[in-house]
């Protein structure tokens, strides 16, 4: 009698487990379900009807969609907004400085272009979008964060406190300037393609336009060289949050804000070509500056390319002038495995190993209150740990101010 009462509550006990996990795996379809339908209603309304597609050699699917189609905008704010197609007005001393630029030298100066070019261009008022994909989004900690950084991630000089550091997980290595107003800022930066360890890391070579203080008002429009989608590829991209990275800004073209008037220059595709070690090393310039007449902050890459720009409105501190520049590196430290990450900034090596081997930001300037490019004055160096990632400053005639800066993360002096 006991016996047959022993089993029949093991029955019982294997029907309830058994039930259990049946009701575990259904919520769990049900969430990939849900997950799947979020993912794809997001790139729906991302990716917009293109009026030609061209498939890039790297993977990248690049959409030439008509220019007032763009995500920009779905913005509320732009829903009558007349595009403005060029500047009023770029910064005193351009020109001239890029006449001296392509001066040649094969080393450094051969052109930059995009993987994507070689296998079509996109046709007069559109722009070249790439096509975000499943993969992209979830990589990001959920739909409503991707392409954005992580709250924290801007570098405050002077603030290097290691609690700090492992909380916010991003590491840099910079020269700065602050103390003034400031309308713009440009540099010339070294094409690398640092090795990434972890698909949820990434390694940046930006500028920083900053203004706001470094509270939950910090407004932000960044630019430059970065691998992130997990797949070791140097892309061109820009950034912008008016709110320290909590709810607004994004990436290049993956929310409305950025205005993009250029046919020719895909924000976020692969940059053609590479530096390598002890070998041809190659460069790009990034301008951005305030337009003195409409009050836009205007983008430019190479000494061709007007890419579009910021409107003004998107911005509360940024709507009248920048307090701080920074150029350089950062890098996200998941700490896999519970040590430093080995993904690389720069080239890799230490900025004393110099040119050829070392990546560096030359020629950095900022743009003062009367348009004027010039050199800055007072320019600090900032990084959390210089035995992981490391910056220093110089100067000379053909480079004007200058750093090298980057390194290899995890090694014998950084675990």
């Amino acid at each position: 009698m006991g016996s047959s009462c022993g089993c029949g509550v093991t029955l019982v006990l294997v029907f309830c487990l058994w039930g259990v996990l049946i009701s575990l795996s259904s919520a769990a379809r049900l969430s990939a379900s849900r997950q799947k339908l979020e993912v794809a209603k997001h790139l729906n309304r991302l990716n917009k009807p293109p009026v030609k597609t061209i498939q890039s050699p790297d993977g990248d699917t690049i959409d030439c969609v008509p220019i007032s189609k763009q995500p920009a905008f779905d913005h509320p704010f732009l829903k009558d907004h007349k595009i403005q197609t060029r500047p009023s007005f770029h910064p005193e001393g351009l020109f001239e400085e890029n006449k001296l630029s392509e001066k040649p030298d094969a080393k450094t100066h051969t052109p930059i272009t995009q993987l994507w070019h070689a296998n079509g261009r996109c046709p007069e008022d559109t722009i070249p979008v790439r096509r975000a994909k499943e993969e992209d989004v979830l990589r990001a900690s959920s739909v409503k964060r991707y392409g954005r950084k992580k709250h924290r991630a801007i570098p405050k000089p002077r603030s290097a406190e290691p609690d700090l550091i492992n909380q916010s997980g991003h590491q840099h290595a910079i020269a700065y300037v602050e103390g003034d107003k400031y309308y713009g800022a440009k540099a010339t930066l070294n094409v690398w393609e640092p090795r990434i360890q972890q698909p949820n890391e990434f390694s940046l070579s930006q500028l920083w336009i900053l203004g706001g203080s470094f509270g939950q008002d910090l407004n932000s429009i960044e630019a430059g060289l970065a691998d992130l989608y997990g797949d070791n590829n140097t892309r061109l991209f820009t950034y912008w949050t008016s709110d320290a990275y909590q709810a607004t800004g994004c990436y290049n073209l993956l929310c409305s804000g950025f205005i993009q008037v250029n046919s020719e220059i895909a924000m976020g595709a692969t940059i053609s070509p590479v530096s390598a070690y002890r070998n041809s090393q190659f460069d790009i310039s990034i301008l951005i500056w305030k337009d003195p007449k409409e009050g836009h902050w205007w983008m430019q890459f190479g000494n061709d390319y007007v890419l579009g720009y910021w409107p003004s409105f998107l911005f509360s501190y940024l709507a009248d002038s920048a307090s701080m520049i920074e150029w350089g590196g950062e890098v996200v430290n998941s700490e896999p495995d519970g040590q430093h990450t080995s993904t690389q900034m720069g080239s890799g090596h230490f900025p004393e190993e110099g040119f050829g081997k070392a990546s560096y930001f030359r020629n950095i300037q900022v743009v003062d209150s009367s348009n004027n490019l010039k050199a800055p004055k007072g320019i600090g160096t900032f990084t959390e740990q210089s035995n992981c990632y490391d910056v220093q400053t110089g100067s000379n005639g053909d480079w004007g101010h200058y750093f090298y800066y980057g390194g290899p993360g995890k090694n014998p002096n950084c675990q």
